[in-house]
């Protein structure tokens, strides 16, 4: 055989398309909608629902739960900073905040329920404390401490987060809700505004700490 002669041509190998790359979902701490709307507003609602319980049984009582709200510098009542926001003065007082309450919170669960847990810890103790170290002399109830915690958590999550779409849902729930921040100023006698300052401070050391350890997880990430 001629080995100069003609070889038949080479089998070309098969072509393979890359695989695309799977789209990253977005990080929780830049969510705007929960990952489980369904769980969010289940923990919400059973959270507001508790609140009418409890009132239920303080009209029982004939308003005797009232008196256990956060005294402020009154060492023998210390405690009171863990059930305050559960009490409320009347219906009223309790459904002018059940409406903000059920709205701001479900947004404040877009990272997940165990972050909202953690968010409203913090704003509860901060608003808490704050009233027992500078509030005025009485008995400090009702959950709108979280409210303008939950608030000011919306508004200023997404510039620490850097979030286009949380700005842009913060600039939403001012349009809806800014009004509600002049409440952070003494005003009307009876209402704790040291209980919406302080749960507002407690909203923006949330929406920092979330940020922290978005930060935070990122670079593991990256290095691991």
């Amino acid at each position: 055989m001629d080995p100069t002669g003609p070889y038949p041509p080479p089998t070309p190998e098969p072509v393979v398309a890359a695989p695309k790359p799977a789209k990253q979902a977005k990080p929780l701490a830049k969510r705007v909608v929960p990952p489980r709307p369904v769980l969010s507003a289940a923990v919400v609602l059973g959270f507001v629902g508790l609140l009418y319980v409890v009132e239920a049984i303080d009209t029982v009582l004939g308003g005797r739960l009232d008196d256990d709200g956060v005294i402020p510098r009154d060492f023998s009542q210390w405690d009171n900073i863990l059930w305050y926001p559960l009490l409320h003065g009347d219906w009223t007082h309790l459904t002018g905040n059940a409406v903000p309450l059920l709205v701001l919170g479900y947004l404040a669960t877009s990272a997940g329920i165990k972050q909202f847990f953690q968010v409203t810890a913090v704003i509860w103790l901060t608003s808490g404390l704050g009233v027992w170290l500078f509030g005025s002399y009485g008995s400090h109830i009702g959950a709108s401490g979280l409210v303008f915690g939950f608030l000011v958590f919306l508004l200023v999550r997404g510039i620490f987060a850097r979030s286009a779409l949380q700005i842009a849902l913060a600039v939403v729930v001012f349009a809806i809700y800014g009004a509600a921040l002049w409440g952070v100023l003494p005003g009307r006698p009876g209402i704790s505004w040291e209980g919406h300052l302080f749960g507002a401070l407690g909203g923006v050391l949330a929406a920092w700490g979330v940020a922290r350890d978005a930060r935070k997880g990122a670079r593991a990430t990256l290095d691991a």
